[in-house]
């Protein structure tokens, strides 16, 4: 084992050989480092005052990712580049073209927000080639601003490109820097703590499921985007942490021909794209989960192995038919996605088991599929329901094969068996959808709570089984009133 933490601040390598488990870069950099550019609003990873940039390596290359510091366990940089808002101004006090381009088109007004924003900004503007409007709102949908208006920031995302040469940034040599992060990247497991507390990051699979035998009660972490929330609200105290981040193989997605077999550790970020080419509107609902922050720290092995009843991709998945490859020692085994939830709080998952893959079906000629994420708001909200639905009709128009999923109507995501009865085998029309849509009420009793009452969840339901019949039915419908209107008639 490796008992030292290494990673780079700015170009200055840092090893630490004591750190609480739990200790987030936010209180690290505010604390310890003195650098206060970098601000504390929600410490739950929604306001995004708190923006840092993060370089990791992404197999061979350099990525940069805005991530919230508030949630992020400092001991997960090991291995990585951390960039604050302190490193973007230049040996000669020049502002950088992210920070310029808020000052010339009066994109602060307090400033408490700024620091985030120019972060968020930053990351975009090393990634990304002219941006159009759509793909800068949702780089920015993590970073809330009472009292500017987005309007002069957004136009600082397009200014920051006239004025500054990307090409001789100074942030722009990626290649010497992988080779930085690559000669710190070894096989062993890190072993860090402080107070009988301990934090462990094995680089293998094998490692990482001995772990886990050998430290039955630790608590898994992979984007930290929940477990940072027990710290960070309900200071919750956690001895061991076993992190799943340097462990490569879990951040692979394989193509199988069939079907993608992706990584307990790939990120919502790293997915979106392969997963929307098979599924356009599984890649829209990607899109709203959290804030890009969240989505380059959130992976969907943990979305699945988190058991809440409203993770969103449990409920795609499901309809897509995915089974789960779980591991325990050397022993591996598969199961369908949807016999992996039990009840509330309870998953088939032994002491020692973690899931390793989800398996994803490409979709056959023919299958028409539908998720649709109902909140009180389209960026950056949980769901009060999330529907999935794949259909396939034959060649007289009668249901072939349907699987109807819904997450937020029960204690675990579910499939709706009686809806899926009564449509199987029938004709598409609005009469069988219309006696489907009565079906749900006997597959869920929900639950009333402040994202909704038992009574809405279940009119919304059903009235998304119709939305998906209108948009299957009639291609000139126009349902989507936000996101991208042309998934409706796909």
């Amino acid at each position: 084992m490796r008992q030292r933490l290494r990673f780079y601040l700015g170009d200055e390598l840092r090893e630490i050989d004591a750190v609480d488990p739990t200790l987030t870069v936010l209180d690290w950099l505010r604390l310890s480092e003195r650098r206060v550019g970098t601000k504390e609003g929600c410490a739950e990873g929604d306001c995004g005052a708190c923006t840092v940039v993060v370089g990791r390596l992404d197999g061979d290359r350099l990525r940069y990712e805005a991530v919230n510091a508030c949630i992020r366990f400092l001991a997960t940089l090991d291995g990585c580049r951390l960039l604050t808002v302190e490193h973007l101004k230049g040996p000669d006090g020049a502002l950088h073209p992210v920070q310029q381009a808020m000052v010339d088109c009066h994109g602060s007004q307090c400033g408490f927000c700024t620091p985030g924003f120019v972060m968020s900004l930053l990351a975009l503007y090393l990634n990304e080639e002219r941006p159009d409007g759509q793909r800068i709102d949702d780089a920015l949908a993590g970073n809330l601003c009472r009292c500017t208006g987005y309007e002069p920031i957004v136009r600082a995302a397009h200014t920051m490109y006239e004025i500054g040469d990307r090409a001789a940034d100074r942030f722009a040599d990626r290649e010497a820097w992988a080779d930085r992060l690559t000669a710190l990247r070894d096989g062993e497991i890190l072993s860090v703590g402080a107070g009988g507390r301990r934090f462990l990051a094995p680089a293998t699979v094998p490692q990482l499921a001995q772990l886990l035998l050998d430290n039955p009660g630790a608590t898994i972490v992979a984007g930290a985007t929940d477990v940072g929330l027990w710290v960070t609200k309900f200071q919750r105290v956690l001895a061991t942490v076993i992190y799943t981040g340097r462990v490569r193989d879990l951040r692979r997605i394989e193509d199988r021909g069939d079907a993608l077999a992706i990584g307990a550790g790939v990120t919502y970020s790293d997915a979106a794209e392969r997963i929307a080419a098979l599924y356009p509107d599984f890649g829209e609902l990607i899109r709203r989960i959290g804030a890009e922050q969240v989505r380059n720290m959130g992976t969907i092995g943990g979305n699945i192995a988190n058991g809440s009843p409203i993770g969103d991709t449990p409920p795609a998945l499901i309809a897509c038919g995915a089974t789960l490859r779980l591991r325990r020692g050397g022993e591996t085994r598969e199961l369908p996605l949807e016999d992996f939830f039990i009840e509330y709080g309870k998953q088939d998952r032994r002491e020692g088991e973690f899931v390793e893959a989800v398996i994803l079906p490409k979709p056959a000629a023919g299958v028409r599929f539908r998720a649709y994420k109902i909140a009180k708001r389209f960026d950056q909200d949980i769901s009060a329901v999330c529907g999935a639905f794949r259909l396939t009709l034959d060649g007289e128009g009668r249901v072939a094969d349907i699987r109807i999923a819904f997450g937020g109507m029960a204690g675990t995501p579910k499939r709706a068996g009686g809806a899926e009865a009564v449509l199987l085998g029938r004709h598409w029309t609005e009469e069988s959808v219309t006696q489907a849509m009565d079906a749900l009420a006997g597959d869920y009793t929900p639950l009333s709570d402040w994202r909704a009452s038992a009574g809405y969840r279940s009119m919304v339901a059903a009235n998304l089984l119709m939305k998906l019949y209108v948009e299957t039915s009639d291609p000139a419908a126009d349902t989507r009133l936000v996101g991208d209107r042309r998934l409706a008639h796909a």
